[in-house]
């Protein structure tokens, strides 16, 4: 028994003499949090045009420099005209044919009305007069129209531009038969790049929180659009850096993909020194609420237990206390606290598992990074 004694006595005594544990911790800070949603997206043109050639034959020239801005109207490309200049004289020659079977056949009436009332020809001979001046008049439509079709498919053989923009890479070069498969259809694209768009997917959650905010300013309200303002949106480049002009969105799906489970949108930035291009990959950033005067703790200082989040702070004597919190949304390596700190808690973000409430404890600052 006394030697029992003197063991317990000797332990008590050294944990007695054992110093305070060291834990890291950091300061809870007040300040206010914007809350935004990012979404991944690709760049297109406000206007992507293909340029397609519309009648077969050989590309005889190429009018344009690729990857340069071209006007509205601007020759691009030419294709061998000669079948189609033929066409255009065989179709006027039918035409003329048929505008002189007209002429005849209007005479013919013209001699036989006068004779069919004094009942010096037969009534049929009139009706035949008839209908052949009426066939002759039809004739003479088809081949007009014939002539207009052979006129715009000459036409087709000039291929202009059809709005102003950037033209890329040609997948034709002079030479090549184009207009038919596996040939070449498809020649280009021309792309109209200020503004630039940038189409993106959000998840429906993300859905959810942008459209209660839109909610709030009226942005679904059909009738009455006035109060409506959706926050800007900044475009976050593959390097990191935001491009200089805000966009808004300006075009949205009817629905959410039910085989993705995403929603679709479209947003516009301005690009008036032409540095963006389609195909970019890029990041969308929306602010959509402000919380003022929020409590803010590193997302590490945070444990849970069944269900519930519980924070360590010390206290002015360094002893630790445990304080059951609320949590709001996460900020990149931070998490705001909705209630259960003041903001002027000092927390423990390293040791969590070794503290107890009560204990002594000896605080190390650390620089926590923000999120």
């Amino acid at each position: 028994m006394a030697v029992l004694l003197s063991a317990c006595d000797s332990s008590d005594k050294t944990a007695s003499e054992m110093p305070p544990l060291s834990v890291l911790v950091t300061q809870a800070v007040v300040k206010d949090v914007p809350l935004r949603v990012e979404m991944v997206g690709t760049t297109t043109g406000a206007q992507d045009v293909p340029i397609r050639t519309r009648v077969e034959g050989y590309l005889e020239t190429m009018e344009f420099d690729e990857g340069t801005f071209v006007k509205k109207g601007d020759m691009l490309y030419t294709i061998d005209a000669q079948p189609f200049q033929a066409k255009l004289v065989a179709a006027q020659s039918e035409l003329a044919a048929a505008q002189t079977t007209r002429a005849k056949t209007q005479s013919d009436l013209a001699r036989i009305r006068p004779l069919a009332e004094i009942n010096a020809v037969s009534e049929q001979d009139l009706d035949s007069a008839v209908a052949q001046e009426a066939a002759a008049r039809a004739g003479v439509r088809a081949s007009e129209a014939n002539v207009e079709l052979a006129e715009i498919e000459l036409s087709y053989t000039r291929i202009k531009a059809p709005i102003d923009g950037l033209i890329g890479l040609t997948k034709a070069k002079p030479g090549e038969f184009v207009g038919r498969e596996p040939n070449p259809v498809v020649l280009n694209t021309l792309s109209d790049i200020d503004p630039i768009r940038v189409r993106f997917s959000i998840s429906e959650r993300e859905y959810l929180t942008l459209a209660r905010h839109y909610v709030e300013f009226g942005g679904r309200d059909k009738e009455d659009r006035s109060s409506d303002r959706p926050p800007d949106l900044v475009l976050l480049l593959a390097d990191g850096k935001e491009h200089s002009q805000l966009g808004s969105i300006i075009a949205s799906a009817q629905s959410i993909n039910t085989e993705t489970g995403t929603y679709t949108l479209e947003a516009s930035f301005p690009n008036p020194n032409n540095m963006l291009l389609p195909g970019q990959f890029a990041r969308i950033r929306a602010q959509y609420r402000n919380l003022e005067n929020a409590v803010v703790i590193p997302r590490k200082a945070v444990i849970e237990i069944q269900g519930r989040f519980r924070v360590y702070a010390v206290d002015q004597q360094n002893r630790v206390k445990a304080v059951d919190v609320e949590l709001g949304p996460n900020i990149g390596n931070d998490v705001v606290v909705d209630s259960g700190l003041a903001g002027t808690e000092t927390v423990i973000v390293e040791g969590l598992q070794k503290v107890r409430p009560g204990m002594q404890v000896v605080p190390q600052p650390v620089q926590v990074e923000e999120g």
